[in-house]
């Protein structure tokens, strides 16, 4: 899988392009888009910034910006070596949700030579007005939470990182329905949590904002359980979102995830890539018709048919080649376009928990006001142009097939 993605990448030269979506139907059509005749469109976006969103790609244009420093399991890649990831996250958004996306990898290195979240938070605002919605991705903690919290505040449009909302929304949505499947309720699930980045730390604070119990929640980090005696995580104010699962969780401090697996009824865990991370043994302890969700990337913590074996009555992964995917992918999409859509200036908790656009409106956040259908129609014919654009770009030759042995691959 590994060569055939570098050969099929080395062969298109990346996965997207820009294209225009305005005709040339004459020579004096250039005179339309450009100058004199967009010197009328300057000014009217001058007059009354919001008419930016009509007049321009800023209503259907999203920002995927990061500075490559958590990729995948990859640690850090440097700046452009997370492009390929924010270019496919680019690629996803056109594809799924009809979005005009744009891959942004930015050097957060200060004169120090360290990452300095203030550079990220910098960059943003300055692109902000380019844009309709901003998808942070692939930065390390404890820089994560800063940019994520500093701008969601302090810009004028969404500002959601996808490795924490995305994900968070995504396990909730996943969670929820394995609950109604094992018949028990998120308010009485003992929940034990392995992992303790972006990713786990915004899905805590989101089961608990959709009525999850925070002390039937036990977090582990790799330097063990999160409790009010980590002095570590409390005198480092970098970690203050870590601190606050230590004040509210795992009242009773365990602090062997041995024993916090015993009888609990989830295992989320989103933590070292590698089908050992996650003991059988553990999920063996676990009550009955146990909820277990491996999502590291790309290898789960412990393979679905290992956790099956062990007794595990759901399995999850962030793979889409095993069954039951629980991977930001499948919800990013659909939630930006329904905040872009609303023109939204934020995306709040509640729009994660509802993942529908109809939930700005309700918050106060969005600058206009549309029903459920028009929301509908608009996406789903947004999603369909995009399908068939690439489609027809594809049947007329505009994207070459690969040759025949990369095709063969792709079935492996």
């Amino acid at each position: 899988m590994k060569k055939l993605s570098e050969d099929t990448h080395r062969f298109y030269g990346g996965k997207i392009q820009m294209v225009p979506k305005a005709g040339v139907f004459g020579f004096n059509w250039f005179n339309v888009w450009y100058t004199p005749g967009v010197s009328k469109i300057s000014t009217t976006i001058r007059d009354d910034n919001n008419a930016s969103f009509d007049l321009t790609y800023r209503g259907n244009a999203v920002a995927v910006v990061s500075d490559s420093t958590r990729v995948l399991g990859d640690g850090d890649c440097t700046p452009p070596g997370g492009l390929g990831v924010m270019e496919g996250k680019a690629f996803l958004m056109k594809y799924l949700g009809g979005i005009d996306a744009v891959p942004l990898c930015i050097d957060s290195t200060n004169e120090k030579g360290e990452k300095d979240p203030d550079k990220i938070i910098e960059f943003v605002k300055m692109v902000q007005q380019s844009f309709g919605a901003i998808n942070l991705e692939d930065i390390s903690q404890p820089n994560c939470y800063k940019v994520l919290d500093s701008l969601r505040e302090e810009c004028v449009i969404p500002v959601w990182h996808d490795d924490a909302q995305g994900t968070a929304c995504i396990t909730l949505a996943g969670l929820i329905n394995a609950l109604k499947l094992a018949n028990k309720k998120i308010e009485d699930v003992k929940i034990t949590m392995l992992g303790a980045g972006a990713s786990n730390t915004t899905i805590a604070r989101i089961i608990v904002a959709a009525g999850g119990n925070p002390k039937n929640i036990i977090m582990f980090d790799s330097k063990g359980a999160l409790t009010t005696d980590r002095k570590d995580i409390e005198s480092d104010p970098r970690f203050y979102r870590k601190w606050e699962i230590c004040q509210t969780t795992n009242p009773d401090k365990v602090t062997d995830i041995a024993k916090a697996c015993e009888n609990a009824d989830v295992l989320i865990a989103l933590s070292k890539p590698g089908p050992n991370t996650v003991k059988g043994e553990w999920i063996q302890s676990m009550a009955d018709k146990s909820i277990v969700f491996t999502c590291a990337n790309p290898v789960p913590e412990i393979y679905p048919y290992a956790a099956k074996e062990a007794g595990a009555f759901i399995v999850a992964t962030g793979r889409g080649d095993f069954p039951n995917q629980v991977n930001n992918s499948l919800g990013f999409p659909g939630i930006l376009k329904g905040a872009l859509m609303v023109r939204a200036k934020k995306i709040t908790d509640n729009m994660a928990i509802a993942a529908a656009a109809m939930q700005a409106i309700k918050d106060g956040v969005a600058r206009i006001k549309i029903t459920r259908e028009e929301a509908y129609q608009k996406a789903k014919k947004d999603i369909e142009h995009a399908r068939s654009l690439t489609g027809s770009l594809m049947e007329n030759g505009f994207i070459n097939s690969p040759p025949q042995s990369m095709l063969q691959d792709a079935f492996f």
